[in-house]
């Protein structure tokens, strides 16, 4: 299944360069992208543009949200890694208290036109 998910960073140029380094390929830690994968993420993406970030995630049907969280939760290098996050993310304004990520809704799929 895929998930579209949208954040913002805080529009800071040298904030957004940070967060561009640490996803840099080996910048999260082992932990995190161990943690990604087992809770049921077979691809994920993030795109920027400007302060705007956009997530796709493509899942097995093993992925579990709720699961994931409680994993996530309970793991100190996961846990560290969102906090380091936080820093640097600016959540969207109607975003509801306590999200970050907010799930897209689809509204067109050229494959559904005649």
């Amino acid at each position: 299944m895929r998930h579209v998910l949208l954040l913002d960073l805080d529009d800071d140029p040298e904030l957004i360069a940070a967060y561009r380094h640490w996803h840099r390929p080996g910048g999260p830690p082992a932990a995190v992208t161990a943690a990604i994968r087992a809770g049921g993420v077979a691809a994920l993406d993030i795109w920027q543009v400007g302060d705007r970030l956009v997530m796709v995630m493509e899942t097995t049907p093993q992925f579990d949200p709720a699961a994931n969280a409680a994993r996530d939760a309970a793991d100190p290098e996961v846990r560290a890694w969102d906090v380091l996050m936080d820093r640097f993310q600016r959540r969207l304004p109607f975003a509801p208290a306590g999200e970050k990520w907010i799930a897209a809704e689809r509204i067109y799929s050229l494959a559904e036109q005649p």
